[in-house]
C-alpha cells in the first residue's frame, strides 16, 4: 500500500484524487496539506508539509508555483519523494527542482494525462520526418478562464519535444500581431484560448503544401490528470534520488512493473 500525503489537498485536484482513491486497494492518502481551509477529509491535514506528523511513502503536489520552493526544501530534508503537478514555474525554480532531485526522487510533468504523454512520444517521431519535407508547426491550446498561465506547459513541453527532435533548430513564436512579415519556416507558433470552462485541448498542426496533418488531444475531465498523478506516485514511492517524467511511468506500466 502506498501512502499518500496530498499538498493542496483542499483544492479541485486534491479534492478529485481523495476521490480517485477510495477506490484504489494499492494506494490512500494518509495526510493531506493546506493552508486554506476546506471541508473535512477523512485524513488529518497540515498547513504546511514541514508540520506533518504522518509518515508517506510519496508527495502529490497540485498547489501552487508560490510554494514550490519551500515545497522542495522540505521533501529534500524529510526525503519525501515528490510527484510536482503544479504548472507555471519560473527558470529559478525549474533549477531548483533539478537540484533538489540531486537529494530525492522527483517526478515533474507539464501534464499528467497519459494520453498526452502519448502524443509528445509521437512528435518525437514524427517531427524531423514531417520538418525534413517543410511542414510548418503550429500549436493552439484551450482552457478555461481561470487559469492563470499562458501559453500552457503542456503546450510548452509538446513544443519542446517536437523542437528537441528536430535537433533544437526552431524558435517559439507568441504573438505576432506587433510585426508585418512572412512566417519563418524555422518557428512554432503557440497560441492559447481561454474561455468557459474548458478543462484542456491541445492541438498540434503540421500544415505542408497541399496538406495538413492534425494531432489532438482533448481532455473532459480533470479526472485524467489525476488518474495519472496516482500512477505517477505508485512508480515514484522507493525511488533513488532523480528527475522523472511521465515516460517512466508509461514505460513501468508496459514492462508489468
Amino acid at each position: 500500500m502506498v501512502r499518500i500525503i496530498m499538498h493542496g489537498c483542499n483544492g479541485r485536484m486534491g479534492r478529485m484524487i481523495a476521490d480517485l482513491l477510495k477506490e484504489d486497494a494499492q494506494a490512500r492518502i494518509v495526510a493531506g496539506v493546506d493552508a486554506a481551509k476546506g471541508e473535512d477529509h477523512a485524513f488529518p491535514v497540515f498547513t504546511d508539509l514541514m508540520d506533518c506528523t504522518v509518515e508517506g511513502d510519496v508527495v502529490i503536489d497540485f498547489s501552487s508555483a508560490a510554494v514550490t520552493s519551500h515545497l522542495l526544501q522540505v521533501c529534500v530534508k524529510k526525503q519525501l519523494p515528490l510527484v510536482l503537478c503544479t504548472t507555471g514555474l519560473s527558470q529559478e525554480q525549474l533549477e531548483e527542482v533539478k537540484e533538489a532531485s540531486c537529494q530525492v526522487a522527483i517526478l515533474k510533468s507539464a501534464n499528467m494525462s497519459l494520453g498526452i504523454n502519448l502524443l509528445s512520444r509521437l512528435l518525437e517521431e514524427i517531427t524531423p520526418l514531417l520538418a525534413e519535407a517543410g511542414f510548418d508547426i503550429e500549436i493552439v491550446e484551450k482552457h478555461h478562464n481561470q487559469k492563470l498561465d499562458a501559453p500552457s506547459g503542456t503546450a510548452l513541453a509538446l513544443a519542446d519535444a517536437a523542437n528537441k527532435a528536430a535537433g533544437d533548430s526552431y524558435t517559439y513564436v507568441y504573438d505576432r500581431s506587433q510585426q508585418r512579415k512572412k512566417r519563418d519556416s524555422r518557428e512554432i507558433g503557440i497560441s492559447a484560448v481561454r474561455g468557459g470552462t474548458i478543462v484542456g485541448d491541445h492541438e498540434v498542426i503540421f500544415a505542408g503544401a497541399d496538406e495538413v496533418i492534425t494531432l489532438q488531444h482533448t481532455a473532459y475531465s480533470r479526472a485524467v490528470f489525476g488518474k495519472g498523478a496516482i500512477e505517477a506516485a505508485k512508480f515514484l514511492a522507493g525511488k533513488p534520488a532523480g528527475l522523472y517524467d511521465m515516460s517512466h511511468v508509461i514505460r513501468s506500466n508496459s514492462q508489468g512493473k
